[in-house]
């Protein structure tokens, strides 16, 4: 098991490794950030992540949330179904990986690479072997 900032520094140990964070995808809020800013400003990039997660996260048809154990929070409740979004651009890949267990399922790991640098299938599978380790 690890920390938010032990998890931040294994990822960014990855090739190509811009910026990696941790999100509330329900408030919007940076839990920890390590590395350059996507845009510059970490806090607006939290943000910005954290509507595409919900985005995600929230809509059926990329699977219904899993069912918590406990009383779900004031948002639709659970976990959810996806377990990773990737958003491309011409330089670069933004990997969203979707912490379980973590805050009822609320957090996730946003991960920057340089599309030059990176292996996108090689960050994927370490992401998910972070995001299982991580405790809050």
């Amino acid at each position: 098991m690890s920390g938010i900032d032990a998890c931040l520094l294994e990822v960014m140990r990855l090739p190509g490794a811009r910026s990696a964070a941790v999100v509330d995808w329900i408030s919007g809020l940076a839990l920890g950030v390590a590395g350059d800013a996507p845009g510059g400003d970490h806090e607006a990039a939290a943000c910005e992540t954290a509507e595409l997660a919900r985005m995600v996260a929230e809509n059926r048809s990329f699977g219904p949330l899993a069912q918590p154990t406990a009383p779900p929070p004031q948002h639709l409740g659970g976990a959810p179904a996806v377990e990773d979004v990737i958003a491309t651009n011409r330089d670069s890949y933004h990997l969203l990986r979707f912490v379980t267990g973590a805050l009822e399922g609320t957090v996730f790991l946003h991960l920057w690479l340089a599309r030059d640098e990176g292996n996108l299938a090689l960050a994927r599978i370490r992401l998910g072997e972070i995001a299982d380790r991580m405790v809050l």
